[in-house]
This record gives C-alpha cells, structure tokens and sequence, in this order.
C-alpha cells in the first residue's frame, strides 16, 4: 500500500508554503532525509526531507503551489526502511515533533553553513508505523473518537494558555492565530482527534460569534474594504498575484498597525566624529570580513541604549495585563531585495564589537538578497532598525515589528549648517524617526530615549560612559 507523504508544520505561526522546486521524479528511490520538495514559507525558504525510503510512485504538487499544513506531497512505494513511529503520550495522541535543523553544505565560499528548516512529513494512519489491528484487539489503546471533555495538554513554553485557563489542544500555530484574532481557545470546540483545534475550527467560530452578534458584525463590514471600482472603464490594466513574502508583508504590517497604536519621534544627529571614526577604522572592518556602515554603528549604540532604558526592549501581553522585559538583545535590520523586505536578526548585539556585526550584517544581508536566509534568522528580534539613508530621504513612519515595542528608522546623513557656541559651519546630520507603542511607552520616555541615542552618536565616548 502506498504511503502518503504530508506537508507538517514548519513553524509557529506558518500555515502553508509555495512550492519552489520539486527535488524528485515519480520511480525515484529515495533515502531516509533525502529532500523532496523546496518551500517557501513567508520570508524564508525551507526544505522538506523524507522521512523514510521508498519509491516515488505520484507527485502530488507542482512549482507554484499553494500547500497547506497536512496537504499530501507525493505517494511511496516499497515499504521497506519504514520510519519508527512517533512516541505518543499516555493518551494515545501523538507528541508534537520540533522541525529538525540541519545545516545547508552548498553555501557559497566564505560564508557560514546556514540553518534551514527541515520537518519530517506526517506519515498517514494504517501505515506500519500505525499499531495494526491485532495490536489493537490484543489491548493496546486505539485513536479514541472525538472527547467531549478535553484533556489536559502541556502547553509549549513560548505560548501563553488562554484567558480562560483551560490548556486547549491546540498546535502552537493555531494558538498564535487565536491570539492575534483576539479568541480565547477555551471557547472554540475542536474537530480534531480528543478535541484538537485547528485554524478552520478558530474561523467557524469567529464566523458563528459575529452571526450572533449584530453589533460586532456590523463592525466586521466597517472594517471591510469597500470593492474596488472596474479600472479596465478608464484604460488598460493588468493583474499579477502577490508574491509570498508580499503577502506576508502586508498580513504582518497590518497586524502590527492594527494592534499597536503608533507613535513617532523624531530628532537629528550630529554624526560629523562618528563618520571620521567609519573612515578610520574602514579597512580594520574590511580585514574582519565586513563593512563598516553607519547601520552597526547604530546597533550597537542601539543596544546600549536599551539597556538604559529597558522598556523598550520587551513585549505587552494584553492577556495577562503583563510586559515582558528581555534580558537579551537581539536587533533586526530591515534589508531590500528583489524578493521584498526582510530582516534578519543581529543577536546579542549587545556582547559583540562593531566589527563583528558589520561582518555579521554583510553575511546575513548576502543571503537574504541571495534567497538564502533561513526562517530562525528572521525570528527573535527584540528592537528593528530600517536604515533608508542609502536611497535618500529625511523622515518617515516606519511601522513597530510587532510584537515588539519600537522600531529606529534612520534617513539619509546630509552636510548642513549647523550653528553652535555662536560658530555656525558645515555639520554631517542624520534625520532619525523612531516610532513606539504607546501603550508600553509615553512620549517622555520615547524623547529620552532618541535624545540619548542622538548624544551617543554626536559623541562616541558616552558609549564607554554609559553604555
């Protein structure tokens, strides 16, 4: 009997994947952890690994696909080097699988191995790794039918239970999706096997809440964009789908925009010694591997000021009417490319010198512009830097990176007047924008802040002071 290979879940919040490449052909026999398909999934690109041997007997996808969670990739033949089956827990439901990283050995010269996630694909029911039917008449426990009490789950470290208390059944994806919707998990009924939540169970019972409820329906439709008007009246037009990361980008910049009420502070730097320090110590970069720019000059500056001023450094969980303060620090860096925006994530900025993280930033920017970036880099920033400067510009709004608390955009350093101790004469000034949430953080507090970092810019030594 052929087996079916499925797509499992990539990571908390990923729901499904664009197919960009199929790694094999119907009659190949592949090996166990031999890549089938490449992904990708939102902002990166991930591939997906057998997770036995076999013959490939139908290729259910195709390059340009939309697959979701559970979606079956392609049919094997041939059991033979079946996988083990999954450990489960006492109640006969499976235990959830992290994604198992391995590290990518066809990087271009020079560059660090990268991380790429790769998940074992979901092995169907009845397969050998399922207990036959005789295991199951000689007393072994069976998948039980739908429970009308749910049981206990332990709930995964990073996830917060719902408001209600009860640990519903529930992927750490599906949780996310509840959170950011505003519902409370212990509300929803779950289709699943002992009352498991899925994503569609979440959208049935948003969809009876707001059926139920005028108010908050009318609402829904207020929200709604009204329908576009028929352009083709006025002239020729064209269509062309949104990309993934396109649509990922406007599916996270709405959240954030929607979620956070924003505010932007804005304030310019005198970087005149700053830039003589770039200039000076250029080459000493370049022999590190990297370049020195003003971007890891200001994480780092960054970063010590999050130390002064934690507040801008944690998270706000509504839930628990709680802030979460990070004792790490972790800044992403907002890169352009062809595929759209990413940011990768600079860690511990804090602990590392100028020099390293220019190293670290060119590395990292090379392969997100390369397609090249792994999910895990994209993940875990506690502050965002979007450094425009290199296009032009002076001010602008750049939108907090939920669920974090402020973003620093920068604009482009230009050779002003600028007068001081009744001396006026030709200053490097940098336009910077940082807006905040000001649910976490006043106005007060956010002119501090950007006045601190403004000082330390102007001049450096406040870095060894204060920093």
């Amino acid at each position: 009997m052929d087996r079916e290979l499925k797509l499992p879940e990539l990571a908390e919040g990923v729901e499904a994947a664009e197919v960009t490449a199929i790694l094999v052909e119907v009659g190949d026999r592949i090996k166990e952890e031999q890549p089938v398909v490449e992904l990708e999934t939102g902002k990166a690109t991930a591939e997906i690994p057998s997770p036995t041997t076999g013959q490939v007997t139908e290729v259910k996808v195709k390059i340009g696909d939309e697959i979701k969670v559970g979606q079956v990739i392609l049919t094997l033949g041939d059991p033979e080097g079946r996988a083990e089956p999954d450990a489960s827990d006492d109640d006969g439901e499976s235990r959830e699988k992290p994604p198992v990283k391995t590290t990518e050995n066809n990087e271009a010269p020079g560059e660090k191995p990268r991380e790429r996630m790769r998940a074992r694909p979901e092995l169907p029911e009845g397969s050998s790794e399922q207990p036959s039917e005789p295991q199951k008449a000689a007393g072994q426990a069976a998948p039980a039918p739908k429970a009308q009490k749910r049981p206990p789950e332990r709930p995964d470290s990073d996830d917060l239970p719902p408001a209600s208390g009860i640990h519903a059944p529930a992927a750490p994806s599906v949780r996310r999706f509840a959170r950011e919707i505003g519902l409370d998990l212990g509300e929803v009924d779950g289709s699943g096997e002992h009352g498991r939540i899925s994503v569609d169970d979440i959208k049935q019972h948003a969809r009876r809440r707001l059926q139920a409820s005028p108010e908050q329906s009318a609402t829904a439709v207020a929200e709604k964009a009204p329908a576009l008007p028929d352009f083709n009246r006025w002239g020729a037009t064209r269509r062309q789908p949104l990309s993934r990361i396109r649509r990922e980008t406007a599916r996270h910049t709405t959240l954030a925009w929607r979620q956070i009420p924003h505010v932007t502070q804005h304030d310019l730097a005198d970087v005149t010694k700053m830039e003589e320090l770039r200039l000076r110590y250029a080459t000493r970069a370049e022999k590190g591997g990297g370049k020195l720019t003003i971007t890891p000059m200001l994480a780092k500056i960054a970063a010590s000021a999050l130390k002064i001023f934690p507040e801008f450094n944690c998270s706000l969980d509504l839930d628990r009417q709680e802030v979460i303060y990070k004792d790490y620090c972790h800044i992403g860096i907002a890169v352009d490319s062809d595929r759209g925006l990413l940011v990768p994530v600079l860690r511990e900025v804090d602990r590392k010198n100028m020099v390293t993280l220019a190293a670290e930033l060119q590395e990292l920017a090379g392969r997100v512009r390369r397609g090249k970036i792994g999910a895990d880099e994209l993940a875990g920033g506690t502050f965002t830097i979007s450094n425009l400067g290199a296009i032009g510009g002076t001010y602008f709004t750049p939108i907090v990176n939920w669920p974090q608390v402020a973003i620093l955009g920068v604009g482009r350093a230009r050779q002003q007047p600028s007068c001081r101790d009744g001396l006026c004469q030709p200053r490097l000034l940098l336009p910077l924008s940082l807006s905040y949430d000001h649910r976490v953080i006043d106005g007060a507090a956010a002119a501090r802040f950007l006045r601190w970092m403004v000082e330390a810019t102007e001049e450096p030594l406040l870095l060894s002071l204060e920093g």
